[in-house]
């Protein structure tokens, strides 16, 4: 097992904040004060800090076709892990700001990938790869 990774991130509303995390993506919450709330976003530490000054997509760099949002996080889930959480998105009504597809196709890093924002507006990406090796492969340079 890998050391679960600490994120902080601004957001405008913590209990908007809560809801979200809980209730849609299926976080469960840990410890929390009028200032933050500490969340376990599949075996990671995430931390919603009230910093409504600072929440939000700030940015996009273009990745295979689309304008990814920066800054994002997320999470690379398995396989079928990630096609089911993309279903509970859909019937969530969650709006996608990149529609869940297949990226680099046939290529090195071949993924499956969605992006969608929190209500602060803070991007988040989960993505999978059928071929788990593929996380972190390099493309043939030429």
């Amino acid at each position: 097992m890998h050391p679960p990774f600490h994120l902080a991130f601004p957001v405008r509303d913590l209990e908007q904040a809560r809801q979200f995390y809980v209730e849609i993506l299926g976080c469960k919450q840990g410890r929390a004060s009028t200032q933050w709330i500490d969340l376990d976003f599949y075996g990671h530490q995430i931390v919603a800090h009230l910093k409504p000054e600072l929440a939000g997509e700030k940015s996009t760099n273009p990745v295979d076709g689309n304008h990814v949002p920066v800054p994002h996080f997320g999470v690379v889930l398995e396989w079928e892990q990630w096609h089911a959480f993309v279903e509970r998105l859909k019937s969530k009504k969650i709006e996608f700001i990149i529609e869940p597809h297949i990226r680099f196709k046939e290529k090195v890093g071949e993924q499956a990938t969605c992006f969608f924002k929190d209500p602060s507006g803070n991007a988040i990406e989960m993505k999978s790869f059928k071929d788990p090796t593929q996380l972190f492969a390099v493309a043939p340079r030429g």
